[in-house]
């Protein structure tokens, strides 16, 4: 009997020991298992392209983004963007960007192969750190329903007192502006974005059922930038914008290159770069179509070098219009050198309103190739864009402006001279100038000139008789009152 419970207890000893270790195995496994999903999520994340919904919100925002290796890259997908081109993912960029905000010399990343339907927005400091990189490779559109732009907005992308900020990427801005322009839904359907790739045909059907049958009459310009130094935008491409593209306004230190602006030539006020107060200025290698100034050179300008940039079309490179409703204009030291247009209203332009003050001085117009140009060369101190303008005796000056080697054909008139009789314009030069019609047999205007004096510096094509040598006499000239 005693053998039995000796026998028994052993057995029993033996059943609880295995029981044991089993669970102690079993236990060990589960970490394991939990150890390797945490380890596999820090190897999957790189900052660049991993996205789980597992750390979204209902809002579709990231609640506690992951430890990025590189802790100075934010990618938009990380905070909650679809990119599906139908979610608005305004509120994933505002959270990669109030991230970004807070890192100096930061990457905000928009990558390629998704569609981001943002509604305006702001990025800006000046509490932000300095050399913020946004790095575009994807396509971001604007939205089409006029719910979205309220009573009207002047701007949809907007980075606003920065120091140091790029925008770089081989990405789209899309305004699908055609809704603006057209202002009808039939017409605006057929400009949904749509590409080969059937990922952004996916969305067609659900982006046209926000078509608004009537947009705000104040149309947003695609990308400002206001009260910023050191600013880049390089590569990218600015389309459809319901009006001006890309604007800088009080800005110092820009360089915009590799840029491509695309707009229809009819669609209205639709500048390809615009600059407004705004210092050191560097614009070059750039491609710029649309329906109004390709590049606009507004009052408080300066210091502005143009150059290596294909125009068309669309209205030219212009400086102006300044002085509207008695207001001063500074303009001074701008170069717009080798530069082709084609198919535009005017080349090479300076447009004054009656009744401003202030002055034009200092620039250079060189190495302009033209092609069926309107107007290829033009200065006008009446200038007016509705149907009557009251005659007003103050102007603002223009003043050393020279024009060299422009070449090509034009359709209606080579050169276009309206100075004012009060303040006439003066040290205007003219060298290597060779423009012939588009049509050899055709029957155009020629060079016509008013209160303009100057030089020709060579011979020209056809000859500008027309041009006063010299300075203006003394009692044509009467001070503006308000000089820079």
């Amino acid at each position: 009997m005693s053998g039995f419970s000796l026998k028994s207890l052993t057995i029993t000893i033996f059943i609880a020991c295995l029981a044991c270790s089993s669970r102690f195995q079993t236990c060990s496994a589960r970490k394991t298992k939990y150890t390797k999903q945490f380890k596999n999520i820090g190897k999957d994340y790189d900052g660049h392209s991993y996205h789980d919904n597992k750390f979204l919100d209902g809002s579709n925002r990231v609640t506690t983004p992951l430890k990025n290796a590189d802790s100075s890259i934010f990618n938009v997908l990380d905070f909650g963007a679809k990119g599906d081109g139908k979610t608005d993912d305004t509120k994933a960029f505002e959270a990669a960007w109030a991230a970004a905000c807070q890192v100096q010399g930061s990457t905000i990343t928009v990558p390629s192969g998704s569609l981001f339907l943002v509604k305006p927005v702001t990025f800006s400091g000046p509490n932000c750190e300095s050399n913020i990189v946004f790095q575009l490779d994807g396509k971001i559109i604007a939205p089409t329903s006029s719910s979205a732009w309220g009573s009207g907005l002047l701007q949809w992308l907007d980075f606003s007192k920065l120091q140091g900020i790029t925008i770089r990427g081989k990405g789209t801005i899309d305004g699908q502006g055609s809704v603006w322009w057209n202002d009808s839904t039939e017409e605006s359907e057929s400009e949904t974005p749509t590409t080969g790739d059937t990922f952004y045909g996916s969305n067609q059907d659900s982006i046209s059922g926000e078509l608004s049958s009537k947009m705000p009459s104040t149309k947003p310009t695609a990308l400002r930038f206001y009260g910023s130094s050191d600013v880049t935008v390089t590569g990218i491409t600015i389309q459809n914008s319901p009006q001006t593209h890309l604007k800088f306004d009080d800005c110092i230190g820009v360089q915009v290159s590799d840029v491509s602006v695309s707009s229809p030539g009819d669609s209205p006020n639709t500048d390809g770069i615009h600059l407004q107060n705004s210092n050191g200025v560097v614009i070059y290698n750039t491609n710029l179509a649309c329906g109004d100034d390709c590049v606009s050179i507004q009052t408080g300008c300066s210091n502005v070098f143009v150059h290596n940039v294909n125009c068309g079309p669309g209205h030219g490179i212009s400086i102006g219009g300044l002085g509207k409703d008695n207001t001063k204009a500074c303009v001074s030291n701008v170069t717009v050198r080798d530069v082709t247009m084609q198919d535009t209203m005017t080349g090479v332009r300076i447009k004054t309103w009656q009744g401003g003050s202030g002055s034009v001085s200092g620039v250079m117009f060189s190495n302009i190739q033209v092609s069926e140009v309107q107007t290829p060369i033009m200065i006008d101190q009446f200038y007016c864009d509705k149907s009557r303008c009251e005659n007003e005796t103050s102007a603002v000056a223009i003043s050393d402006i020279n024009f060299v080697n422009i070449k090509g054909t034009y359709t209606e008139k080579p050169v276009h001279f309206a100075c004012s009789d009060s303040l006439p314009c003066s040290g205007v030069t003219l060298t290597t100038i060779q423009l012939k019609p588009a049509q050899a047999a055709s029957q155009l205007d020629a060079p016509y000139c008013w209160e303009t004096y100057g030089e020709l510096k060579t011979s020209t094509i056809p000859p500008i008789n027309c041009l006063q040598t010299g300075k203006p006499s003394k009692n044509k000239l009467h001070s503006n009152g308000d000089s820079c």
